[in-house]
């Protein structure tokens, strides 16, 4: 068997148990969060107050579509609208408190079980793991997920395409 069909079976596999243990820490959510909606509570919350098109743009998704997720979460009390200070004639969106604890306690339930694997790995595998994941991530052009402390957290590990296009 072709060894790049191996690895790859071993990444999807791997894959399908991180998008589980997400589905996980979304489930505890009361507000019932889908992912679509949490990766632009995530964003909001690495990017601050945001125009509709350029969040659109982040989610790689139509602005109606953002529009229609803007809607819902405001309707949750996670999100909400306010004029731009600097252009009256535009809305920003940014998150509440309540959007805010909904990003930071799901990132931690995640960050738990994830931390819960890890430990049942022995010393050698934890280093193996390390060595291929680094490279994994190198090879696909994913920079480094930040440490726990880091307040600058990207908690579904994606590259802001707009602040890298724009930098």
């Amino acid at each position: 068997m072709d060894d790049v069909d191996v690895v790859t079976r071993a990444v999807l596999t791997a894959s399908r148990l991180l998008v589980a243990v997400s589905a996980r820490s979304l489930a505890a959510v009361e507000e019932g969060v889908t992912l679509p909606q949490f990766r632009m509570l995530v964003v909001l919350s690495t990017r601050g107050a945001t125009k509709l098109v350029t969040l659109a743009d982040l989610l790689q998704v139509a602005p109606s579509t953002a529009m229609r997720m803007v809607d819902r979460l405001i309707a949750a009390g996670l999100a909400d609208r306010q004029t731009n200070p600097d252009n009256r004639r535009e809305t920003l969106l940014r998150l509440t408190e309540e959007g805010r604890r909904t990003v930071e306690h799901v990132t931690a339930r995640r960050r738990a079980e994830i931390a819960e694997i890890v430990e049942r790995l022995t010393p050698g595998q934890r280093a193996a793991l390390i060595e291929a994941l680094t490279a994994f991530n190198e090879a696909g052009a994913e920079p480094p997920a930040p440490a726990a402390d880091d307040p600058e957290v990207y908690p579904l590990g994606w590259v802001d395409s707009v602040a890298a296009r724009d930098a």
